[in-house]
Formats: C-alpha cells, sequence, structure tokens
C-alpha cells in the first residue's frame, strides 16, 4: 500500500497491517512479519522515482522564474531616468 505523507512523498505502508515501518534487511514489516511483495517494492519505486521527477520539474521553474525576475530587474535598472516603463 502506498499513501503520500504531508510533504507529498510517497510512503510504503504494509498491506497487512497498514504500518510504514519495516526491516529493511529482510524486507517484513515490523508490526506483523508480512514480507513485501516484490509488486509493492516495484509500485514503491516507481512511486519514488515520479516523485523524485516533480520535484526536480519544479526546482526547474523556480530557478527559471528567479532568473526571470532578475533579469527583469536589470533590464529596469538599466533604464534612464524619465522614460516609461
Amino acid at each position: 500500500m502506498i499513501f503520500t505523507n504531508p510533504a507529498g512523498a510517497p510512503e510504503l505502508a504494509c498491506d497487512e497491517c497498514g504500518c510504514r515501518w519495516f526491516d529493511r534487511m529482510t524486507g517484513a514489516c515490523y508490526e506483523c512479519g508480512a514480507a513485501v511483495a516484490p509488486a509493492a517494492r516495484a509500485e514503491f519505486e516507481a512511486a519514488l522515482a515520479e516523485f523524485a521527477a516533480s520535484r526536480a520539474a519544479a526546482a526547474a521553474r523556480d530557478r527559471n522564474q528567479q532568473r526571470g525576475d532578475e533579469d527583469d530587474q536589470g533590464q529596469r535598472a538599466q533604464r534612464p531616468p524619465g522614460r516609461p516603463h
């Protein structure tokens, strides 16, 4: 089972009991001992990759927006006084 935490990141939960704590050495739930199915691991890895891609895209948009704002400020600073914008 995959759910989204408050920060928007995916988290894997046990299909049997809903616990979010897993022993990564054994691949089993700490609460009930159920094994994490390979399909659940694959689904979680895909969700993590999608989340990482969305965060990277958002960061790129933020950087581009910031550059655009800096360019606008530089152009305003270069205008001679008294000329309309």
